[in-house]
């Protein structure tokens, strides 16, 4: 059964606008199914019970055109066959005679050659919404992209199911930010059914699935995807040196980063250990939360705190093997905390939005765990497992508030429903995001 993504709406006010739309993030995240069951769709617009998949439609029958493209068939070509990645290569004008507009591109990394013929092509035309593109390796398909499609093309990132679409009620997912009033629309689980979810991940590819189903998946995704296309990248040839630099990675997700103690653990360079993570970061595996400063430059030197962006993947990779000793486990809080951050980045960017994102942490140690920039206000969170909210848990607002303006505040946790802990916070269920 399709489940339906929030990205739908900037997908389609992107195609309005742009002629070129690409939607990036990890493979497996369902990127190729959310473009083609919206193109699917006479008007573009969701469908409430599609059930398509990647295999619902064929190359040679193509799928119907989404908004600001003509209602014409909106062909489907995927660049994993080895055939039209040679045709995009060495061949690119009769590829894109092959494949006219509007169509959907799969996988476009494999063949950056077409990005200046696309260029042209777009260019000659008055159209919107003429090609859509999903690519996985961020590293070189975004260089690609700036210097080539630069003005004309719309990048939507996508991560893996969020609550929200979990739950099927993607269209309220709204941008958080922290509120007196929090929506409440999603279902309530207890703390057992949250780690559950949490130890499961959110590629599509494992919800609703049993835990033998989901040891496969992260098995064949390490090997398929992280092996090939990250290790491709770095040109890495010891095999068993990267898998354990990313399992020291791992082990670390909701710390402050220390470079120098995760290469001695790896036993590689700091250099190598430096370069590999800037791969896993453009790869969209990780998310490196920066510092709050007053001073810029400070902000890109000071240490950020590492996150994995998939939690499941993650408890995979430190070997984690049930939800039960996850959650009982020295990682527990550090996974709380990790699938909290990364529950908010998706509702930012499947609503298309780039958010400014900090942690905060003075020379006496006071933090917190989540910054929000928004016009000129500086949001903060809190985030902690404990079903107990009391206000000392977040005295550290009130210190920060003395550098920067400061909008509504919120305790993120286990609670079962929301309480005020200040005038100006509140205690907040991770099910009430």
């Amino acid at each position: 059964m399709y489940k339906k993504r929030t990205s739908i709406k900037p997908l389609l006010e992107a195609s309005q606008i742009f002629k070129v739309i690409l939607v990036t993030g990890m493979r497996q995240v369902g990127k190729t199914t959310f473009l083609r069951e919206t193109a699917s769709t006479e008007d573009g617009a969701s469908t409430e019970d599609g059930a398509s998949t990647e295999d619902s439609a064929s190359k040679e029958d193509g799928i119907k055109s989404g908004a600001g493209a003509p209602k014409t068939t909106r062909k489907y070509v995927t660049l994993d066959n080895p055939k039209d990645e040679q045709m995009a290569k060495e061949e690119p004008e009769f590829f894109l005679e092959t494949y006219a507009p509007p169509v959907l591109i799969d996988e476009i990394q494999y063949a950056p050659e077409l990005f200046r013929y696309i260029k042209m092509l777009v260019d000659m035309d008055d159209r919107q919404g003429l090609i859509w593109m999903t690519g996985s390796q961020q590293y070189n398909l975004m260089a690609g992209v700036t210097e080539s499609l630069a003005g004309r093309v719309a990048i939507l990132d996508m991560l893996g199911f969020s609550l929200y679409e979990r739950d099927d009620k993607a269209a309220a997912q709204r941008p958080f930010l922290p509120t007196k009033t929090p929506p409440a629309l999603l279902e309530k689980r207890n703390l057992a059914d949250t780690y559950r979810i949490i130890w499961q991940g959110s590629f599509p590819e494992v919800i609703g699935k049993n835990p033998n189903a989901r040891e496969l998946f992260y098995s064949s995704y390490v090997r398929s995807y992280i092996e090939r296309d990250v290790r491709q990248l770095l040109h890495v040839e010891d095999e068993s040196a990267f898998m354990k630099f990313i399992s020291c990675a791992a082990a670390r997700t909701g710390q402050e980063l220390n470079l120098t103690d995760l290469a001695r653990d790896a036993d590689i360079a700091p250099s190598t250990a430096k370069n590999w993570l800037s791969i896993l970061e453009t790869s969209g595996i990780i998310y490196l939360l920066k510092p709050y400063y007053r001073n810029v430059t400070k902000r890109l030197t000071k240490r950020p705190k590492l996150y994995f962006m998939d939690t499941g993947l993650c408890a995979y990779l430190s070997a984690w093997h049930t939800p039960e000793t996850l959650e009982s486990g020295a990682m527990g809080s550090a996974f709380f905390e990790t699938f909290v951050i990364t529950e908010i980045i998706k509702s930012w960017y499947h609503n298309g939005r780039r958010p400014h994102f900090y942690y905060y942490r003075d020379s006496n140690q006071t933090e917190i765990d989540l910054l929000i920039e928004q016009d000129g206000l500086f949001y903060p969170i809190e985030i902690k497992k404990t079903a107990n909210p009391h206000k000392s848990d977040i005295k550290a607002f009130d210190s920060f508030a003395k550098l920067e303006k400061t909008g509504y505040g919120s305790l993120i946790c286990l609670t079962d429903q929301a309480r005020p802990l200040t005038a100006g916070a509140n205690a907040v269920s991770v099910w009430d995001m």
